[in-house]
């Protein structure tokens, strides 16, 4: 049932540091983004977005996917409401 979905994600988000959630929240908003991006939208250091990157992947909040122009980047999505 899609009503429960946004319960389950701030479940999933409750357990998360600040960092990661802010940086989720500025994929939800933004789109698709690079690290470099990432690293630049929310002013935090570089092993803090990595960290929250990270945790974000395990806990399936967002979605890694390969830049197709440039294949030494990845790009980063938020996972939809079903996930």
């Amino acid at each position: 049932m899609i009503v429960f979905a946004p319960v389950r994600r701030q479940a999933a988000t409750g357990s998360l540091p600040p960092s990661a959630k802010f940086v989720l929240a500025v994929l939800a908003g933004s789109g698709q983004l690079t690290q470099k991006a990432l690293i630049e939208q929310t002013a935090l250091p570089s092993r803090t977005v990595r960290y929250a990157l990270g945790r974000l992947r395990d806990d399936h909040l967002i979605v890694e996917r390969l830049n197709l122009m440039d294949a030494r980047q990845r790009l980063y999505t938020a996972a939809g409401p079903e996930a």
